[in-house]
Protein backbone atom coordinates (compact mmCIF):
# COMPACT_ATOMS: atom_id res chain seq x y z
CA UNK A 1 0.00 0.00 0.00
CA UNK A 2 0.93 3.71 -1.19
CA UNK A 3 1.90 6.16 1.91
CA UNK A 4 0.54 9.19 1.34
CA UNK A 5 3.28 12.00 1.53
CA UNK A 6 3.99 14.09 4.87
CA UNK A 7 5.03 17.92 4.10
CA UNK A 8 7.56 17.82 7.10
CA UNK A 9 10.28 18.43 4.47
CA UNK A 10 13.22 20.95 4.99
CA UNK A 11 14.18 21.04 1.30
CA UNK A 12 11.46 20.56 -1.74
CA UNK A 13 12.45 20.81 -5.07
CA UNK A 14 11.26 19.90 -8.78
CA UNK A 15 13.39 18.59 -11.70
CA UNK A 16 12.89 17.14 -14.92
CA UNK A 17 15.50 14.48 -13.75
CA UNK A 18 16.38 13.20 -11.07
CA UNK A 19 19.70 10.86 -10.83
CA UNK A 20 20.06 8.94 -7.81
CA UNK A 21 24.44 8.47 -7.09
CA UNK A 22 27.05 10.68 -7.90
CA UNK A 23 30.24 8.02 -9.68
CA UNK A 24 31.01 7.52 -13.12
CA UNK A 25 27.58 6.86 -14.29
CA UNK A 26 25.86 9.15 -12.47
CA UNK A 27 27.56 12.40 -13.52
CA UNK A 28 27.72 11.09 -16.95
CA UNK A 29 24.17 10.82 -16.62
CA UNK A 30 23.27 14.38 -14.99
CA UNK A 31 25.87 16.10 -17.46
CA UNK A 32 24.00 14.02 -20.57
CA UNK A 33 20.29 15.24 -19.22
CA UNK A 34 21.37 18.53 -18.37
CA UNK A 35 22.96 19.14 -21.60
CA UNK A 36 19.76 18.77 -23.32
CA UNK A 37 18.04 22.01 -21.10
CA UNK A 38 16.55 19.03 -18.49
CA UNK A 39 16.60 20.84 -14.83
CA UNK A 40 18.86 17.95 -13.23
CA UNK A 41 19.44 17.48 -9.09
CA UNK A 42 21.71 14.70 -8.50
CA UNK A 43 21.85 13.29 -4.84
CA UNK A 44 24.83 11.08 -3.62
CA UNK A 45 24.69 8.73 -0.46
CA UNK A 46 28.29 10.82 0.19
CA UNK A 47 30.63 14.32 -1.58
CA UNK A 48 29.83 13.39 -5.27
CA UNK A 49 33.38 13.33 -6.56
CA UNK A 50 34.87 11.45 -3.69
CA UNK A 51 32.93 8.67 -2.75
CA UNK A 52 32.68 4.97 -4.72
CA UNK A 53 35.14 2.34 -6.38
CA UNK A 54 36.03 4.71 -9.18
CA UNK A 55 36.98 8.00 -7.09
CA UNK A 56 39.21 5.64 -5.34
CA UNK A 57 41.80 4.32 -7.36
CA UNK A 58 42.82 4.35 -11.18
CA UNK A 59 40.32 2.62 -13.63
CA UNK A 60 40.79 0.48 -16.90
CA UNK A 61 38.68 1.84 -19.89
CA UNK A 62 37.28 -0.38 -22.57
CA UNK A 63 38.88 2.55 -25.26
CA UNK A 64 39.48 0.56 -28.89
CA UNK A 65 39.48 2.65 -31.47
CA UNK A 66 37.30 2.16 -34.50
CA UNK A 67 39.20 -0.01 -36.05
CA UNK A 68 37.40 -3.34 -37.72
CA UNK A 69 40.23 -5.92 -36.35
CA UNK A 70 40.81 -4.07 -32.81
CA UNK A 71 37.25 -4.20 -32.55
CA UNK A 72 36.34 -7.63 -33.23
CA UNK A 73 39.08 -8.31 -30.92
CA UNK A 74 37.53 -6.20 -27.66
CA UNK A 75 34.66 -8.32 -29.14
CA UNK A 76 35.55 -11.41 -28.94
CA UNK A 77 38.19 -11.19 -25.91
CA UNK A 78 35.52 -11.86 -22.98
CA UNK A 79 32.69 -13.63 -24.56
CA UNK A 80 34.27 -17.44 -23.31
CA UNK A 81 34.61 -16.15 -20.13
CA UNK A 82 31.22 -14.73 -20.00
CA UNK A 83 29.51 -18.21 -20.95
CA UNK A 84 28.33 -16.45 -24.70
CA UNK A 85 25.27 -14.09 -22.61
CA UNK A 86 26.83 -10.84 -24.56
CA UNK A 87 25.18 -9.18 -27.09
CA UNK A 88 27.23 -8.24 -29.70
CA UNK A 89 25.34 -5.20 -30.71
CA UNK A 90 25.32 -3.81 -27.25
CA UNK A 91 28.81 -4.33 -27.71
CA UNK A 92 28.93 -2.05 -30.28
CA UNK A 93 27.00 0.51 -28.79
CA UNK A 94 29.15 0.62 -25.80
CA UNK A 95 32.27 0.66 -27.71
CA UNK A 96 31.11 3.68 -29.87
CA UNK A 97 30.15 5.70 -26.89
CA UNK A 98 32.64 4.93 -24.89
CA UNK A 99 35.22 6.24 -27.63
CA UNK A 100 32.85 9.08 -28.04
CA UNK A 101 32.59 10.05 -24.36
CA UNK A 102 36.69 9.24 -23.54
CA UNK A 103 37.48 11.83 -26.04
CA UNK A 104 35.05 14.26 -24.56
CA UNK A 105 37.10 13.83 -21.24
CA UNK A 106 40.51 14.85 -23.41
CA UNK A 107 38.35 17.94 -24.96
CA UNK A 108 37.81 19.37 -21.32
CA UNK A 109 41.60 19.03 -19.83
CA UNK A 110 41.79 15.11 -18.71
CA UNK A 111 45.20 14.67 -18.64
CA UNK A 112 45.73 11.37 -20.67
CA UNK A 113 49.42 10.45 -20.86
CA UNK A 114 51.39 9.68 -24.22
CA UNK A 115 52.36 5.79 -25.03
CA UNK A 116 55.68 5.76 -26.24
CA UNK A 117 55.57 6.88 -29.72
CA UNK A 118 53.61 9.99 -28.14
CA UNK A 119 50.41 8.73 -28.77
CA UNK A 120 47.47 9.39 -26.00
CA UNK A 121 47.31 6.38 -23.92
CA UNK A 122 43.14 7.12 -22.97
CA UNK A 123 42.39 3.61 -21.82
CA UNK A 124 42.72 4.12 -18.51
CA UNK A 125 41.54 6.73 -15.63
CA UNK A 126 43.17 8.22 -12.55
CA UNK A 127 39.55 8.15 -10.17
CA UNK A 128 40.47 11.11 -8.21
CA UNK A 129 40.88 13.85 -11.21
CA UNK A 130 38.68 11.64 -13.26
CA UNK A 131 35.53 12.47 -10.86
CA UNK A 132 36.80 16.10 -9.58
CA UNK A 133 36.55 16.84 -13.41
CA UNK A 134 33.09 15.04 -13.84
CA UNK A 135 31.56 17.18 -10.98
CA UNK A 136 32.94 20.21 -12.26
CA UNK A 137 31.47 19.65 -15.66
CA UNK A 138 27.68 18.75 -14.31
CA UNK A 139 28.28 22.51 -12.27
CA UNK A 140 29.04 23.85 -15.43
CA UNK A 141 25.83 22.92 -17.22
CA UNK A 142 23.63 23.91 -14.07
CA UNK A 143 23.18 20.40 -12.05
CA UNK A 144 22.04 21.08 -8.60
CA UNK A 145 23.83 18.47 -6.27
CA UNK A 146 22.80 17.16 -3.38
CA UNK A 147 25.94 16.06 -1.17
CA UNK A 148 25.87 13.73 1.80
CA UNK A 149 22.06 13.13 1.08
CA UNK A 150 21.08 9.22 0.31
CA UNK A 151 17.85 8.48 -0.93
CA UNK A 152 15.62 6.40 1.20
CA UNK A 153 12.82 5.30 -1.10
CA UNK A 154 11.37 6.38 -4.54
CA UNK A 155 7.69 8.31 -5.18
CA UNK A 156 5.33 6.56 -7.75
CA UNK A 157 2.01 8.19 -9.33
CA UNK A 158 -1.71 6.12 -8.87
CA UNK A 159 0.06 4.51 -12.17
CA UNK A 160 2.71 2.83 -10.91
CA UNK A 161 4.94 5.65 -12.81
CA UNK A 162 7.93 6.82 -10.70
CA UNK A 163 7.86 10.35 -9.88
CA UNK A 164 10.72 11.29 -7.85
CA UNK A 165 12.21 10.27 -4.52
CA UNK A 166 12.94 11.34 -0.80
CA UNK A 167 15.79 10.62 1.54
CA UNK A 168 17.46 12.73 4.34
CA UNK A 169 21.27 14.76 4.74
CA UNK A 170 23.30 12.74 7.01
CA UNK A 171 25.15 15.40 8.08
CA UNK A 172 21.53 17.95 9.42
CA UNK A 173 19.27 15.12 9.32
CA UNK A 174 17.46 17.40 7.41
CA UNK A 175 14.92 15.83 5.16
CA UNK A 176 14.50 16.35 1.57
CA UNK A 177 12.11 15.65 -1.67
CA UNK A 178 13.08 16.02 -4.89
CA UNK A 179 10.02 15.64 -7.39
CA UNK A 180 10.49 14.60 -10.79
CA UNK A 181 9.00 12.42 -13.97
CA UNK A 182 12.21 10.83 -14.57
CA UNK A 183 14.88 9.15 -11.95
CA UNK A 184 17.86 7.44 -12.98
CA UNK A 185 19.31 4.49 -9.99
CA UNK A 186 22.72 5.18 -10.47
CA UNK A 187 24.04 4.01 -7.07
CA UNK A 188 26.90 1.34 -7.98
CA UNK A 189 26.49 -2.37 -7.09
CA UNK A 190 26.23 -4.36 -3.68
CA UNK A 191 29.58 -5.42 -1.85
CA UNK A 192 28.16 -6.05 2.16
CA UNK A 193 30.63 -3.82 3.61
CA UNK A 194 33.32 -6.23 2.68
CA UNK A 195 36.07 -3.40 3.24
CA UNK A 196 36.87 -3.56 -0.49
CA UNK A 197 38.72 -0.02 -1.90
CA UNK A 198 35.68 2.63 -2.36
CA UNK A 199 33.11 -0.04 -1.45
CA UNK A 200 31.98 1.51 1.78
CA UNK A 201 29.17 3.62 0.36
CA UNK A 202 27.89 0.48 -2.08
CA UNK A 203 25.51 -1.39 -0.77
CA UNK A 204 22.96 -2.41 -2.71
CA UNK A 205 19.90 0.36 -1.78
CA UNK A 206 19.06 1.11 -5.28
CA UNK A 207 18.23 -2.15 -6.03
CA UNK A 208 16.36 -2.13 -3.27
CA UNK A 209 14.47 1.39 -3.90
CA UNK A 210 13.95 0.14 -7.53
CA UNK A 211 12.32 -3.65 -6.07
CA UNK A 212 9.83 -1.39 -3.93
CA UNK A 213 8.72 0.37 -6.80
CA UNK A 214 8.82 -3.43 -8.88
CA UNK A 215 11.03 -2.95 -11.01
CA UNK A 216 13.38 -6.39 -12.23
CA UNK A 217 16.85 -7.61 -11.50
CA UNK A 218 18.85 -9.67 -14.10
CA UNK A 219 21.94 -11.59 -14.01
CA UNK A 220 22.50 -11.97 -9.72
CA UNK A 221 23.87 -15.15 -10.28
CA UNK A 222 26.45 -13.26 -11.07
CA UNK A 223 27.68 -11.93 -7.97
CA UNK A 224 30.24 -13.63 -6.43
CA UNK A 225 33.49 -11.51 -7.38
CA UNK A 226 36.26 -11.63 -4.89
CA UNK A 227 39.12 -9.03 -5.59
CA UNK A 228 42.73 -9.91 -4.33
CA UNK A 229 44.03 -8.01 -1.51
CA UNK A 230 47.14 -7.60 1.15
CA UNK A 231 45.54 -9.73 3.64
CA UNK A 232 46.19 -5.55 6.04
CA UNK A 233 44.29 -3.46 3.32
CA UNK A 234 41.54 -2.79 1.88
CA UNK A 235 42.82 -2.19 -1.69
CA UNK A 236 41.17 -4.92 -4.42
CA UNK A 237 43.25 -3.40 -7.11
CA UNK A 238 44.01 -6.72 -8.85
CA UNK A 239 45.66 -5.97 -12.30
CA UNK A 240 49.23 -6.15 -10.74
CA UNK A 241 48.76 -9.53 -9.37
CA UNK A 242 49.21 -10.81 -12.98
CA UNK A 243 52.96 -10.47 -12.65
CA UNK A 244 52.77 -12.50 -8.56
CA UNK A 245 53.41 -15.82 -7.61
CA UNK A 246 51.37 -17.06 -5.10
CA UNK A 247 53.06 -19.45 -2.20
CA UNK A 248 52.22 -21.22 0.95
CA UNK A 249 53.86 -19.80 4.24
CA UNK A 250 56.76 -21.68 4.12
CA UNK A 251 57.75 -19.94 0.54
CA UNK A 252 56.59 -23.11 -2.13
CA UNK A 253 54.62 -22.23 -4.85
CA UNK A 254 51.08 -23.11 -5.14
CA UNK A 255 50.55 -24.90 -8.25
CA UNK A 256 47.74 -22.96 -10.46
CA UNK A 257 47.70 -20.17 -8.70
CA UNK A 258 47.03 -17.16 -10.05
CA UNK A 259 45.05 -13.73 -10.37
CA UNK A 260 42.96 -15.45 -13.35
CA UNK A 261 42.77 -18.95 -10.96
CA UNK A 262 41.44 -17.09 -7.89
CA UNK A 263 39.92 -20.60 -7.40
CA UNK A 264 42.81 -21.95 -6.22
CA UNK A 265 43.88 -19.34 -4.09
CA UNK A 266 40.41 -19.53 -2.66
CA UNK A 267 40.29 -23.18 -1.95
CA UNK A 268 43.92 -22.72 -0.20
CA UNK A 269 42.85 -19.99 1.78
CA UNK A 270 40.54 -22.25 3.14
CA UNK A 271 43.07 -24.60 4.54
CA UNK A 272 45.73 -21.94 5.54
CA UNK A 273 47.39 -18.40 4.24
CA UNK A 274 48.20 -17.28 0.99
CA UNK A 275 51.42 -15.22 0.48
CA UNK A 276 52.00 -13.33 -2.62
CA UNK A 277 55.48 -11.35 -3.99
CA UNK A 278 55.26 -9.39 -7.71
CA UNK A 279 58.14 -10.90 -8.80
CA UNK A 280 57.78 -11.10 -12.68
CA UNK A 281 57.74 -7.29 -13.26
CA UNK A 282 60.72 -6.73 -14.72
CA UNK A 283 62.96 -3.88 -12.61
CA UNK A 284 61.99 -1.54 -15.92
CA UNK A 285 58.43 -1.79 -15.00
CA UNK A 286 58.23 -0.92 -11.05
CA UNK A 287 58.30 2.30 -11.61
CA UNK A 288 55.78 2.64 -14.06
CA UNK A 289 53.44 0.71 -12.25
CA UNK A 290 53.81 3.03 -9.37
CA UNK A 291 52.74 5.96 -11.37
CA UNK A 292 49.85 4.35 -12.49
CA UNK A 293 48.29 3.03 -9.38
CA UNK A 294 49.79 5.11 -6.79
CA UNK A 295 47.66 3.84 -4.28
CA UNK A 296 48.27 -0.20 -4.20
CA UNK A 297 51.68 0.46 -2.96
CA UNK A 298 50.45 2.89 -0.39
CA UNK A 299 49.40 0.32 2.13
CA UNK A 300 53.01 -1.77 1.36
CA UNK A 301 54.67 1.53 2.03
CA UNK A 302 53.16 2.43 4.93
CA UNK A 303 53.85 -1.59 6.42
CA UNK A 304 57.09 -1.09 5.26
CA UNK A 305 57.35 -4.07 2.60
CA UNK A 306 58.48 -3.62 -0.91
CA UNK A 307 55.48 -6.14 -2.95
CA UNK A 308 58.17 -6.85 -5.89
CA UNK A 309 60.89 -8.04 -3.32
CA UNK A 310 59.11 -9.24 -0.54
CA UNK A 311 56.37 -12.02 -0.02
CA UNK A 312 53.33 -10.82 1.80
CA UNK A 313 50.00 -11.94 3.41
CA UNK A 314 47.18 -11.78 0.85
CA UNK A 315 43.34 -12.57 0.90
CA UNK A 316 39.75 -12.05 -1.03
CA UNK A 317 37.91 -9.89 -0.35
CA UNK A 318 34.21 -10.26 -1.69
CA UNK A 319 33.15 -7.35 -4.42
CA UNK A 320 29.60 -8.41 -4.91
CA UNK A 321 27.90 -7.38 -7.76
CA UNK A 322 30.39 -4.34 -7.89
CA UNK A 323 32.74 -6.11 -9.76
CA UNK A 324 30.06 -8.78 -11.09
CA UNK A 325 27.39 -8.93 -13.63
CA UNK A 326 23.72 -8.71 -11.88
CA UNK A 327 21.80 -5.30 -11.15
CA UNK A 328 18.63 -4.14 -12.20
CA UNK A 329 17.05 -5.20 -15.56
CA UNK A 330 17.24 -2.62 -18.18
CA UNK A 331 14.58 -2.72 -21.15
CA UNK A 332 15.47 -1.33 -24.33
CA UNK A 333 18.34 0.91 -25.48
CA UNK A 334 17.04 4.12 -23.71
CA UNK A 335 18.71 2.41 -20.31
CA UNK A 336 14.76 2.24 -19.18
CA UNK A 337 13.81 -0.60 -16.32
CA UNK A 338 10.59 -2.73 -15.99
CA UNK A 339 9.12 0.53 -14.36
CA UNK A 340 7.68 3.39 -16.17
CA UNK A 341 10.01 6.96 -15.49
CA UNK A 342 12.85 4.51 -13.90
CA UNK A 343 16.20 4.02 -15.51
CA UNK A 344 19.49 2.51 -14.49
CA UNK A 345 23.11 3.21 -15.60
CA UNK A 346 26.46 1.79 -14.32
CA UNK A 347 26.98 -0.85 -12.10
CA UNK A 348 23.18 -0.26 -10.60
CA UNK A 349 22.35 -1.86 -14.02
CA UNK A 350 23.02 -5.54 -15.14
CA UNK A 351 26.40 -5.70 -17.18
CA UNK A 352 25.10 -8.92 -18.91
CA UNK A 353 24.95 -7.22 -22.27
CA UNK A 354 28.23 -6.30 -23.13
CA UNK A 355 29.98 -9.06 -20.58
CA UNK A 356 27.97 -12.08 -20.01
CA UNK A 357 28.49 -13.47 -16.65
CA UNK A 358 31.50 -12.66 -16.22
CA UNK A 359 33.92 -9.31 -15.79
CA UNK A 360 36.47 -7.86 -13.72
CA UNK A 361 37.28 -4.32 -12.21
CA UNK A 362 37.42 -1.18 -14.42
CA UNK A 363 37.46 -2.00 -18.34
CA UNK A 364 34.23 -2.86 -19.35
CA UNK A 365 32.45 -1.50 -16.32
CA UNK A 366 33.90 1.79 -16.56
CA UNK A 367 32.69 1.80 -20.07
CA UNK A 368 29.31 0.56 -19.04
CA UNK A 369 29.30 3.10 -16.74
CA UNK A 370 30.43 5.99 -18.70
CA UNK A 371 28.00 4.83 -22.00
CA UNK A 372 24.87 3.90 -20.18
CA UNK A 373 24.74 6.64 -17.85
CA UNK A 374 25.28 8.92 -21.16
CA UNK A 375 22.32 7.16 -22.52
CA UNK A 376 19.92 7.34 -19.39
CA UNK A 377 19.89 10.89 -18.80
CA UNK A 378 19.49 11.69 -22.45
CA UNK A 379 16.82 9.07 -22.21
CA UNK A 380 14.97 10.74 -19.24
CA UNK A 381 14.99 14.32 -20.56
CA UNK A 382 13.16 13.35 -23.58
CA UNK A 383 11.08 11.23 -21.51
CA UNK A 384 10.29 14.27 -19.23
CA UNK A 385 9.07 16.37 -22.24
CA UNK A 386 7.28 14.07 -23.57
CA UNK A 387 4.74 14.47 -21.14
CA UNK A 388 4.18 17.78 -21.37
CA UNK A 389 1.76 19.66 -18.87
CA UNK A 390 1.38 16.02 -17.44
CA UNK A 391 4.29 15.85 -15.56
CA UNK A 392 3.34 18.60 -12.67
CA UNK A 393 -0.20 17.22 -12.47
CA UNK A 394 0.76 13.99 -10.21
CA UNK A 395 0.15 12.90 -7.38
CA UNK A 396 3.06 10.72 -6.03
CA UNK A 397 3.22 8.92 -2.61
CA UNK A 398 6.45 6.96 -1.36
CA UNK A 399 6.46 3.25 -1.98
CA UNK A 400 9.29 2.13 0.69
CA UNK A 401 8.49 -0.17 3.22
CA UNK A 402 11.25 -1.83 4.68
CA UNK A 403 12.22 -0.22 7.70
CA UNK A 404 10.45 2.87 7.14
CA UNK A 405 7.13 1.95 9.17
CA UNK A 406 6.53 1.95 12.25
CA UNK A 407 3.89 0.09 14.39
CA UNK A 408 3.84 -0.43 18.37
CA UNK A 409 3.70 -4.24 17.40
CA UNK A 410 7.18 -3.42 15.77
CA UNK A 411 10.52 -4.10 17.29
CA UNK A 412 13.38 -2.09 17.90
CA UNK A 413 16.01 -3.08 14.72
CA UNK A 414 19.04 -4.40 15.75
CA UNK A 415 21.38 -2.79 12.30
CA UNK A 416 24.44 -4.06 12.92
CA UNK A 417 23.38 -8.01 14.47
CA UNK A 418 21.76 -7.96 10.68
CA UNK A 419 24.60 -7.05 8.40
CA UNK A 420 26.60 -9.43 10.17
CA UNK A 421 24.17 -12.22 9.45
CA UNK A 422 24.21 -11.37 6.07
CA UNK A 423 28.07 -11.08 5.83
CA UNK A 424 27.98 -14.88 7.49
CA UNK A 425 26.08 -16.24 4.46
CA UNK A 426 27.87 -14.16 1.53
CA UNK A 427 31.80 -13.43 2.72
CA UNK A 428 32.69 -17.22 3.14
CA UNK A 429 34.60 -18.53 -0.32
CA UNK A 430 32.73 -22.24 0.46
CA UNK A 431 29.09 -20.54 0.65
CA UNK A 432 29.58 -17.81 -2.31
CA UNK A 433 32.65 -18.19 -4.16
CA UNK A 434 32.24 -22.58 -4.64
CA UNK A 435 28.66 -22.87 -4.61
CA UNK A 436 26.53 -25.99 -4.09
CA UNK A 437 22.68 -26.80 -3.84
CA UNK A 438 22.76 -27.55 0.04
CA UNK A 439 24.72 -24.59 0.69
CA UNK A 440 22.60 -21.98 -1.52
CA UNK A 441 19.61 -23.62 0.19
CA UNK A 442 20.09 -23.41 3.54
CA UNK A 443 22.30 -19.83 3.46
CA UNK A 444 18.60 -18.47 1.83
CA UNK A 445 16.31 -20.00 4.49
CA UNK A 446 18.69 -18.10 7.00
CA UNK A 447 18.38 -14.77 4.79
CA UNK A 448 13.98 -15.33 4.65
CA UNK A 449 14.75 -15.33 8.09
CA UNK A 450 16.00 -12.06 8.18
CA UNK A 451 13.74 -10.55 5.88
CA UNK A 452 11.07 -11.35 8.09
CA UNK A 453 12.91 -9.96 11.02
CA UNK A 454 13.67 -6.56 8.96
CA UNK A 455 9.85 -6.33 8.33
CA UNK A 456 8.94 -6.20 11.93
CA UNK A 457 11.64 -3.55 12.60
CA UNK A 458 11.60 -0.29 13.39
CA UNK A 459 14.20 2.60 13.87
CA UNK A 460 14.29 5.47 16.39
CA UNK A 461 16.52 8.06 14.61
CA UNK A 462 17.29 9.33 11.39
CA UNK A 463 20.33 8.38 11.45
CA UNK A 464 19.87 5.04 12.44
CA UNK A 465 17.44 4.45 9.60
CA UNK A 466 20.18 5.73 6.62
CA UNK A 467 21.95 2.27 8.38
CA UNK A 468 18.62 0.37 8.39
CA UNK A 469 17.71 0.70 4.97
CA UNK A 470 21.56 -0.16 3.92
CA UNK A 471 21.11 -3.37 5.86
CA UNK A 472 17.54 -4.60 4.94
CA UNK A 473 19.26 -3.60 0.80
CA UNK A 474 21.99 -5.86 1.65
CA UNK A 475 19.76 -8.76 2.67
CA UNK A 476 17.36 -7.97 -0.38
CA UNK A 477 20.26 -8.13 -2.53
CA UNK A 478 21.52 -11.52 -1.08
CA UNK A 479 18.11 -13.41 -1.61
CA UNK A 480 18.02 -12.33 -5.27
CA UNK A 481 21.51 -13.71 -5.88
CA UNK A 482 21.20 -16.80 -3.97
CA UNK A 483 17.69 -17.83 -5.23
CA UNK A 484 18.86 -16.95 -9.05
CA UNK A 485 21.95 -19.27 -8.07
CA UNK A 486 20.11 -22.23 -7.09
CA UNK A 487 17.89 -21.70 -10.50
CA UNK A 488 21.00 -21.58 -12.73
CA UNK A 489 22.12 -25.32 -12.43
CA UNK A 490 25.46 -25.47 -14.33
CA UNK A 491 28.82 -23.36 -14.03
CA UNK A 492 28.70 -20.67 -15.90
CA UNK A 493 30.49 -16.98 -15.85
CA UNK A 494 31.31 -16.24 -12.66
CA UNK A 495 28.87 -18.61 -11.29
CA UNK A 496 30.81 -21.63 -10.00
CA UNK A 497 28.18 -24.78 -8.99
CA UNK A 498 30.06 -27.71 -7.45
CA UNK A 499 27.07 -29.87 -7.97
CA UNK A 500 26.92 -28.83 -11.68
CA UNK A 501 30.42 -28.31 -12.84
CA UNK A 502 29.79 -27.69 -16.64
CA UNK A 503 28.05 -25.37 -18.88
CA UNK A 504 24.74 -26.48 -20.27
CA UNK A 505 23.45 -25.60 -23.74
CA UNK A 506 19.97 -25.51 -22.57
CA UNK A 507 21.01 -22.74 -19.72
CA UNK A 508 22.47 -20.11 -22.32
CA UNK A 509 19.32 -17.60 -21.10
CA UNK A 510 19.15 -14.92 -18.77
CA UNK A 511 17.47 -15.46 -15.22
CA UNK A 512 15.28 -12.34 -14.21
CA UNK A 513 14.46 -12.25 -10.73
CA UNK A 514 12.67 -9.90 -8.35
CA UNK A 515 10.20 -9.23 -5.41
CA UNK A 516 10.52 -8.61 -2.07
CA UNK A 517 8.39 -10.83 0.70
CA UNK A 518 8.22 -13.44 -2.24
CA UNK A 519 11.40 -13.51 -4.38
CA UNK A 520 10.98 -15.28 -7.49
CA UNK A 521 13.09 -16.21 -10.65
CA UNK A 522 11.95 -17.10 -14.69
CA UNK A 523 14.19 -17.31 -17.39
CA UNK A 524 14.64 -14.78 -20.44
CA UNK A 525 15.75 -16.23 -23.49
CA UNK A 526 18.65 -14.27 -25.35
CA UNK A 527 17.67 -11.73 -27.91
CA UNK A 528 19.68 -13.17 -30.51
CA UNK A 529 18.23 -16.00 -32.24
CA UNK A 530 21.83 -17.28 -32.49
CA UNK A 531 23.59 -19.20 -29.41
CA UNK A 532 27.14 -19.58 -30.05
CA UNK A 533 28.70 -22.55 -29.51
CA UNK A 534 29.88 -23.93 -26.01
CA UNK A 535 32.48 -25.55 -24.88
CA UNK A 536 31.21 -28.97 -23.32
CA UNK A 537 33.37 -28.62 -20.25
CA UNK A 538 34.16 -25.12 -18.54
CA UNK A 539 37.82 -25.28 -19.38
CA UNK A 540 40.25 -21.96 -18.27
CA UNK A 541 36.85 -20.02 -16.97
CA UNK A 542 37.25 -19.23 -13.22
Amino acid sequence: MLKTLTTDFELDLEADVLVIGGGPAGTWAAWSAASTGARVVLVDKGYCGTTGCAAASGNGVWYVPPDPEARETAKASRESLGGFLSDRNWMDRVLNQTYVNVNQLAHWGYPFPTDDEGKPYRRSLQGPEYMRLMRRQIQRVGVKILDNSPALELLVDDDGAVGGATGVNRQTDSKWIVRSPATIIATGGCAFLSKALGCNVLTGDGYLMAAEAGAEMSGMEFSNAYGISPAFSSVTKTLFYNWATFTYEDGTVIPGASSHRRSVIAQTLLQQPVYAIIDKAAESMRSSMRLAQPNFFLPFDRAGIDPFTQRFPVTLRLEGTVRGTGGIRIVDESCSSSVQGLYAAGDAATRELICGGFTGGGSHNAAWAISSGYWSGKSAAEYTRSLGEQKTQRDVKGVGEVVLQSGSDRSQMATNEIIQAVQAEVFPYEKNYFRTEQGLTESLGRLNHLWQELRSSQVTSDKELIRAREAAAMVATARWMYSSAIERKETRGMHRHLDYPELDANQQHYLISGGLDQVWVKVQPLESTEKLPLPSKIGALV
